[in-house]
């Protein structure tokens, strides 16, 4: 016995005589769809473009472009982390009142007790660890909402600081701790008007990413996935590409890449990989996203959370670290709000309230998006107060947006 079956109806023409859509509207629906990834690096190049003209040039100098990544780099070291802490659904206050306590713990043993920079630095990562464990614990395990644990934390931390200092500050840093901070790679091989090893570390990028790039395309073709159109996909490698040249003759042009931004390179790798790739980070994410789903996929919440705090703890020890070695000195006054920048940089970034949304370079971008306010605003003269004002009004477009598009694309 046979069934009919309704025959199905065929596919209506395309107005372009069946040649399919053109590269505008492919380029277009592209952006749409990825609008929270792309829109703020479309928002950063337009402020940087902005801040080039009103400066007459100034921005992108390559002894202000250093400056910008060095007054920014503990900043941009945690937003990464608490990027991954708003993913998870959480929130922390007290990373910088824990920067500002490992910063004086750090000046303590290396000023007071003359103990070897390297030791020291071992210890305040451990330190973090252990104040991101403590806090962990009664997040994940107790059960008390991660706001009121990290907000005791942000009073504890800053507490104890102010009697660790004895309300003084502790200086100076021996000078190769001070290097983290304000040091750059050294120079090496034959003379050419440029950094040499700059030069070679942005060569090296420039490989990687087309690599990169076609090595994902394939992957995704492979699952059969939608990807850009060759000539789109194309024009985007080279678009970063372009980028990368452009930024290393700017800082082979100077002093060289900063060490600090090896660290924070390094970070965004791993970090990134980890959330990307590894068991770990699709749990993040899941627990973000719907927590009961994930328990009842057999996600271990307890210790998923535990670990994000530890790693938000580690890298709070380490921005305040950072921070030190850049003031070249241990001071109670350390790490004041920054656990509001490090917030307004995720969001801005592209993070969610409801958390599972977001990425570590969206935290980097979000970070330098607030970075190149403050230093373009500083370069034409504009008071800090108007500054709190414009970054405020910065941070509610970007949550607005955000609210926006999540209804369009509900609608």
């Amino acid at each position: 016995m046979t069934t009919a079956t309704e025959p199905s109806p065929s596919p209506a023409p395309s107005p372009d005589g069946g040649r399919g859509p053109s590269a505008g509207a492919l380029l277009l629906h592209t952006v749409r769809g990825n609008m929270r990834q792309y829109g703020m690096i479309i928002a950063l190049a337009l402020i940087v473009v902005l801040f080039q003209i009103w400066t007459d040039g100034t921005l992108l100098l390559p002894n202000n472009v250093s400056n910008i990544v060095q007054q920014n780099s503990y900043i941009l070291i945690l937003a990464m982390g608490m990027m991954i802490v708003i993913i998870a659904g959480h929130i922390d206050l007290s990373v910088g009142s824990l920067a500002a306590f490992v910063g004086a713990a750090a000046a303590v043993m290396m000023v007071k007790h003359d103990m070897p920079w390297v030791l020291a630095l071992v210890l305040s990562l451990l330190i973090g660890a252990a104040a991101g464990a403590w806090q962990g614990f009664w997040i994940a395990y107790v059960g008390i909402p991660s706001f009121i644990v990290t907000l005791a934390g942000m009073l504890l931390f800053r507490g104890a600081t102010q009697i660790m200092l004895e309300g003084q500050s502790l200086a100076p840093f021996p000078g190769a701790f001070q290097d983290i901070a304000q040091g750059f790679l050294p120079e090496m091989g034959p003379y050419t008007q440029y950094h040499n090893p700059t030069l070679a570390i942005g060569l090296l990028v420039i490989a990687f990413v087309p690599f990169q790039e076609h090595r994902d395309r394939r992957r995704q073709l492979a699952y059969e996935l939608d990807v850009l159109p060759f000539g789109i996909w194309l024009l985007k490698c080279t678009a970063i590409v372009a980028a990368v040249v452009a930024f290393t003759l700017t800082l082979a042009s100077y002093h060289g890449v900063p060490v600090v931004l090896l660290i924070m390179c390094a970070l965004l790798i791993g970090l990134g990989f980890v959330m990307r790739n590894a068991v770990v980070g699709r749990h993040v994410y899941a627990l973000g996203g719907n927590k009961a789903a994930a328990k009842l996929s057999g996600v271990r919440d307890r210790r998923v959370t535990f670990w994000v705090f530890v790693t938000m703890g580690v890298l709070a020890a380490l921005a305040g670290c950072v921070y030190a070695a850049r003031l070249n000195a241990g001071t109670p006054q350390a790490g004041i709000n920054f656990e509001l920048e490090a917030i307004a940089a995720a969001f801005i970034g592209g993070a969610s309230m409801s958390g599972g949304v977001g990425t570590v370079l969206g935290a980097i971008i979000g970070a330098l998006v607030l970075g190149v306010l403050n230093n373009g605003m500083s370069l034409v003269g504009v008071g800090t107060d108007y500054q709190q004002v414009i970054k405020g009004l910065v941070l509610l477009a970007a949550v607005g947006f955000d609210v926006w598009n999540k209804r369009k694309v509900g609608s």
